[in-house]
C-alpha cells in the first residue's frame, strides 16, 4: 500500500514514526497508574496529544485496566503489553494486549441505557470508543488498537 488513504486504520509506517514506546507491565492494578504516568509524561516529548490530553489518558488508563483486570485476572505473574507511537500524519497510536481469553466487545451492554446507566463499572470500553478517533479489537478482542488524530511534529530523519 503506497497510498496513504489505502493504509489501514490504526496502521504505522515504522520509517516515518516520531517515536515509539513499548513496556510491559505486571497484571497487577497498582501497576496501572504509574505506568500511565510514565507514557503521558512520554507522550507529552512526543507532541502527538496536543489538545488531546484528558481523552488519550482515560482510553489509555481504562485500556491498561481492564487489560490487568480482564485478561491478566489481576495475576502479577502475567504481563500487559504497551506499545506508543507517533507519526506526524496519523497522530497517535496505541496498542494495549493481554494474554487474556478475550472478549467480544459488540456483546457489551451500552452503558447508557436501561439499568446499565446505575452500574459502578461497564463503561471502559464505552469511554475508549467515544474518546478515541479510531478503534480496532484484534486478537479476539486480547488486544486493541486506539489513534487519537492530533497534530504531531515532523518525522524525525
Amino acid at each position: 500500500m503506497n497510498d496513504e488513504a489505502d493504509r489501514p486504520i490504526c496502521e504505522f509506517d515504522p520509517e516515518r514514526l516520531v517515536q515509539r514506546l513499548d513496556t510491559e507491565i505486571k497484571g497487577e492494578p497498582r501497576a496501572v497508574a504509574p505506568v500511565v504516568d510514565r507514557i503521558m509524561k512520554e507522550v507529552a516529548t512526543m507532541g502527538c496529544a496536543a489538545d488531546h490530553e484528558f481523552e488519550i489518558r482515560l482510553a489509555l488508563s481504562e485500556a491498561i485496566a481492564n487489560a490487568v483486570r480482564h485478561g491478566c485476572r489481576n495475576d502479577p505473574s502475567k504481563r500487559v503489553r504497551i506499545c506508543v507511537e507517533c507519526q506526524a500524519e496519523r497522530g497517535i497510536l496505541i496498542v494495549v494486549e493481554d494474554p487474556g481469553e478475550g472478549f467480544d466487545p459488540s456483546q457489551l451492554p451500552s452503558p447508557i441505557e436501561s439499568e446499565q446507566i446505575f452500574r459502578s463499572g461497564g463503561r471502559g470500553v464505552f469511554l475508549i470508543n467515544r474518546f478515541m478517533d479510531e478503534v480496532l479489537y484484534e486478537k479476539g478482542g486480547t488486544l486493541i488498537k486506539m489513534r487519537k488524530k492530533g497534530t504531531c511534529p515532523p518525522s524525525r530523519k
